[in-house]
């Protein structure tokens, strides 16, 4: 699965070319033809059964009325049964075959976008917002499900099931045969024509409207507290109401497009109905058909236009598809950043043992941005020793934090324990260098889990030790245990309680260099000074390097070195 989708998205080759980009998501989504060509099948007997069995069921009734004898209608009687059947039956198995089919198509291009994602996460998706970020990578995705359900196959099956009835109709009458065929292809451009002069609009703005809402609603519900304290959540509010308006009617705008082209396709129906019966009216006066024949010809247009009723619907639903294939496609770059690491696949074997950090004249800039954010640092970082980072914001302490843990590529020299850390693997990197960030991660399960993502053997009493040295032990035993849920994102816990847990969990996974980023800063002011000073005492009894980025001050004693950044 993972080899073809990396296949796919490796054929755009082009970064500039957004239409090769989307071309390869649309493969993706696309199933082979070898799971989507029996639903295809299935969808044209279906349809087929349907037709027939309208057709059947007039000649039928209208043979009935001349009161041959019953061994003439025997098999009309057993085709009407079984098409009747075989219409359901056709329709259920289609179904399943061709969601089957979409689904596992869907699970490819998931697996294809996030390894393309993975290597240039986090840093190569700041361009990104969260709540756009996340509708890409499940509505839009989700979308992508129509292109095989709402396009290929009923355009495919219509145009099959179609062609089949006009000759039929055409050996019975040619003349009526011609009439359903004009009546087709009328219907073909009048319900595009008029879908596309209603719903082209919002069918390519629905996508980037629920994109807005997403984000909004994620950015008002993650940071309520702030717009609570700021006096500011009814304009927030306000602003989701009126992203809301906006998709709801793009949406309803869609719905009025799809029923006026039903509504159209209906009349033409009919339209066609009249036809037939004003062309074979006259042949049956002549006798050149019969009366079951002449039923047959005028009826047929009803369920082949139930069947063709889709193709300007199918148009829509391509519109939305291309608009989601792009936007997946503008998330998922072709190529890596140069601002990112590359992954090696035969990096250097690892450094053992403690481990010394030396940067020489390093510098490095975000992807995408002209200027550097970190410039001409050097410093050397030995086991046990505590280097204190400061500067004023923007000064690129952050940006030294991810040229540590390799989610920024950089100039100049880093080294780990003599190795260079371009010779590594990013990943490799990050199990001698740790971070524990400002804003930690808590994932939606146990005290006991989120710690155990660090290290899986660690008994409880390992995990009591560590909780212990950040203060968290004697709270964790009176809220319940190891077992007591965090909440998603950690919504049970306050601030400094996250933050303990993300540090207790960055001690327990013993890097040999550890990286705290603003350590202390949701921490109470009366016990930032004792947990700074519990963490720095027990890095330096396991030989461990650590580097402090804070705007606070920190006990001298407590460090060894300080890089002021400017």
């Amino acid at each position: 699965m993972t080899d073809r989708a990396d296949a796919a998205f490796d054929s755009a080759t082009d970064p500039a070319d957004t239409a090769l980009d989307t071309a390869a998501v649309l493969r993706l989504a696309q199933p082979p033809a070898r799971r989507f060509v029996p639903g295809l099948l299935l969808g044209i007997l279906a349809s087929g059964s349907a037709v027939a069995l309208l057709a059947t069921s007039a000649w039928l009734i209208t043979r009935a009325s001349e009161q041959p004898p019953i061994l003439f209608l025997g098999f009309a009687v057993v085709g009407v049964r079984a098409f009747a059947l075989g219409r359901a039956f056709f329709r259920y198995v289609e179904r399943l075959v061709t969601h089957d089919a979409a689904f596992r198509s869907l699970a490819t291009l998931r697996a294809g976008i996030f390894r393309r994602l993975i290597p240039i996460a986090p840093d190569g998706l700041g361009g990104t917002r969260r709540g756009d970020l996340l509708t890409r990578l499940v509505s839009d995705v989700d979308q992508l499900q129509d292109l095989p359900l709402r396009v290929v196959q009923p355009l495919a099956t219509s145009l099959v099931v179609s062609v089949l009835s006009v000759v039929t109709v055409s050996i019975i009458l040619p003349g009526a045969g011609l009439t359903l065929l004009v009546a087709l292809v009328a219907a073909a451009v009048v319900g595009t024509v008029v879908h596309s002069g209603i719903t082209a609009t919002a069918d390519r703005a629905v996508a980037p409207l629920r994109a807005e809402l997403a984000q909004l609603v994620l950015d008002f519900v993650t940071r309520l507290d702030v717009l609570t304290a700021f006096g500011v959540t009814e304009q927030r509010e306000a602003a989701i109401a009126a992203a809301d308006a906006r998709l709801r009617s793009a949406q309803l705008r869609q719905a009025l497009g799809a029923g006026v082209v039903s509504a159209a396709v209906s009349l033409l129906s009919g339209a066609a109905m009249i036809g037939a019966l004003l062309t074979a009216a006259p042949a049956h006066g002549s006798g050149d058909i019969t009366g079951p024949a002449l039923a047959l010809v005028v009826l047929v247009p009803i369920a082949v236009f139930e069947a063709f009723g889709m193709v300007p619907l199918a148009v829509g639903a391509w519109r939305r598809v291309r608009v989601s294939a792009r936007r997946i496609a503008d998330v998922v770059p072709d190529s890596v950043p140069s601002e990112i690491p590359v992954a090696l696949a035969h990096g250097a074997d690892l450094p053992t043992g403690p481990v010394t950090l030396t940067l020489d004249r390093v510098s490095a800039r975000w992807p995408g941005a002209a200027d550097r954010a970190l410039r001409n640092v050097t410093v050397t970082v030995a086991p046990g020793d505590c280097l204190l980072v400061t500067g004023e914001s923007g000064a690129g302490k952050t940006t030294l934090a991810h040229v540590l843990v390799r989610f920024l590529d950089h100039e100049g020299t880093y080294r780990l324990g003599g190795v260079d850390a371009r010779e590594l693997d990013p990943d490799a990197v990050r199990t001698i260098v740790g971070l524990c960030e400002q804003s930690p991660h808590l994932f939606d399960d146990t005290i006991r889990q989120n710690l155990l993502f660090a290290r899986e053997t660690a008994t409880d009493d390992d995990l009591h030790a560590v909780l212990a040295s950040v203060g968290l032990d004697e709270w964790v035993r009176e809220r319940g245990g190891l077992d007591s849920p965090v909440g998603e994102r950690g919504s049970l816990v306050s601030g400094g309680q996250a933050q303990r847990i993300a540090l207790a969990r960055a001690l327990l996974a013993e890097f040999p260099i550890l990286v705290l980023d603003e350590p202390t800063a949701n921490v109470d002011v009366d016990r930032a000074d004792a947990l700074m000073a519990d963490l720095l005492r027990g890095a330096a009894a396991a030989d461990r390097a650590v580097i402090v980025i804070s705007h606070t001050a920190i006990d001298s004693s407590l460090v060894t070195a300080t890089l002021r950044l400017a």
